[in-house]
């Protein structure tokens, strides 16, 4: 298949040429693949090399001064403009991505949408210029106090690892490297292995759009290949790193991070079970609901969410786990990412094949699957929780059946962190549910009440995180107006003249930020 996408103003700044064939000199080529047949698509995208690293990372490096020097509604009008230029090119690359993803036109569609108004979002933030946190303790002579001005600045060049199930929203212009942009720092990408067609599509369009705006086009940089991954954490020009994908991948680059001789921050989205807990009032009015709400949920973009439903507690002797058995066995999954995802999920779910409540069935294609439930008691989880929260990505989630509320409340105590955890109740469900809440929430980012976790708002209020191994920093959001703050740091100033201070720290405010000021 051949890329449909914009003619670039100019060439993207890509590791080697853009496009290589693959032989026994270029082993780490990556080759996009269609989930549906397993056949290539597009051309194979060349392995980035040790000289391609120091050159992508070195001409992030020379951007960022004048990048950073930029005042926040300035970085605003050009977030917009890649906004308007992505929404502008959205059936090209649709068109590109559903090749490689399987995903679907309407969820890419929608997709594009939620990328493009996620740079929009962020441009509201900086006009709105509270981003930078700007703090004024004014000198006290009576208490020995200096005068003291604080404000945020950005970290630096961001590395951006780009994930497999939202090739537009969590890849080359989504959300990290949107708040990247938007707190004034450029960044570098890796490409995921899953579609290397569509983030070669979006790194054309965003270079031409900042281009167009007059803003430099090595604001973005695009690396490729899973042997660039540990060495573009490592490099000394990355200041920090934001990752979206499997625990272990994270965790490896995780350590790298922390090991440098110059150790950074490293902001991973890992694996999340999201527990789900339905109450006995809500279980006995509104079974058939749920049970639908659940698979629909689960099998959401075949499963491939991080905010899949995949733990769910429901109370013993109600009609709710049969409904969930018939609706798990009219569901019908489709085909996984990669066939490494596809493989990984099938060997997960023969190991609970003991514990199958129900099985769906699976679409046509190379690397669909089969939705699963698993059912198992309380006490059966408690003994085995360790193995039984363990995130399996995909269309399967584990059914826990509950007779006593106060053993309910000790498991929910020993779940791990998790991005989301839910509660479903009636009225008369609120006192439970009072006490379920608080002992979901030192484990989870966002609690949600009588709703699904499918689905992350993009708004300034969201927060898309949550306690390891969820994510790696649990005060910290890759979703919505706060996650701009992964990439700043704060000075303070003491005793400057007005002059030598930013305009944010200056007695006049020439930008009108919101600033606090101890009396």
């Amino acid at each position: 298949m051949t890329e449909s996408t914009p003619t670039p103003a100019t060439k993207p700044t890509v590791a080697q040429p853009a496009v290589v064939q693959p032989d026994a000199a270029q082993p780490d080529a990556v080759q996009g693949r269609s989930p549906r047949t397993g056949a290539p698509v597009g051309d194979p995208m060349a392995g980035s090399t040790e000289a391609d690293l120091d050159r992508v990372v070195a001409a992030a490096r020379a951007a960022a001064p004048a990048w950073a020097a930029r005042s926040g509604p300035e970085r605003a009008e050009v977030l917009e403009a890649v906004a308007d230029a992505l929404d502008a090119a959205r059936a090209e690359l649709v068109a590109v991505a559903d090749a490689e993803t399987a995903l679907g036109e309407p969820r890419l569609a929608g997709e594009v949408g939620r990328t493009s108004g996620q740079l929009r979002m962020f441009a509201g933030l900086l006009r709105d210029g509270a981003h930078v946190g700007a703090v004024l303790s004014p000198a006290d002579p009576a208490l020995g106090r200096p005068d003291v001005r604080r404000m945020l600045h950005p970290i630096g060049v961001v590395a951006v690892f780009a994930a497999s199930n939202f090739p537009f929203a969590f890849s080359v212009a989504g959300g990290d490297t949107a708040s990247a942009w938007a707190a004034g720092c450029p960044v570098v990408v890796k490409a995921h292995e899953a579609h290397p067609a569509t983030s070669l599509a979006v790194a054309r369009v965003v270079h031409a759009a900042l281009s167009a705006a007059g803003a430099p086009e090595d604001l973005l940089g695009l690396v490729a290949g899973r042997a660039a991954g540990g060495p573009l954490v490592t490099h000394p020009g990355i200041a920090a790193v934001g990752f979206t994908g499997s625990l272990a991948g994270g965790r490896a680059l995780f350590d790298l991070a922390a090991g440098r001789p110059d150790p950074i921050p490293f902001f991973g989205e890992l694996g999340s079970v999201n527990p789900v807990v339905v109450l006995p009032g809500a279980a006995a009015e509104r079974a058939e609901e749920l049970a639908a709400g659940y698979l629909g949920s689960l099998t959401l973009g075949t499963g491939q969410f991080c905010t899949n439903p995949g733990l769910l507690f429901v109370p013993e002797g109600t009609k709710l786990l049969d409904a969930i058995a018939t609706q798990a066995r009219t569901a019908t999954g489709g085909p996984m990412l990669s066939e490494r995802i596809r493989d990984a999920y099938e060997d997960g779910t023969s190991a609970r094949a003991g514990r199958e409540l129900a099985r769906g069935a699976a679409a046509e294609g190379a690397w669909a699957v089969a939705p699963v439930v698993w059912h198992v008691d309380l006490a059966e989880f408690v003994a085995h929780a360790a193995e039984l929260a363990e995130e399996t990505f995909g269309p399967a989630g584990l059914v826990v059946t509950y007779a006593d509320e106060d053993a309910l409340l000790a498991a929910l105590d020993r779940l791990p962190g998790s991005l989301t955890g839910s509660v479903h109740a009636v009225e008369a469900d609120h006192p439970l549910a009072a006490r379920v809440g608080a002992a979901l929430r030192p484990r989870v980012g966002r609690l949600i009440h009588n709703g699904w976790p499918t689905g992350v708002a993009v708004c300034w209020a969201m927060h898309h995180g949550g306690p390891w191994p969820a994510t790696t920093t649990p005060g910290h959001t890759s979703v919505g107006g706060t996650a701009l703050e992964r990439w700043l740091v704060p000075t303070a100033y003491q005793d400057c003249p007005d002059a030598l201070l930013p305009p944010e720290l200056r007695n006049a405010n020439p930008l009108g930020v919101p600033r606090r000021t101890q009396p």
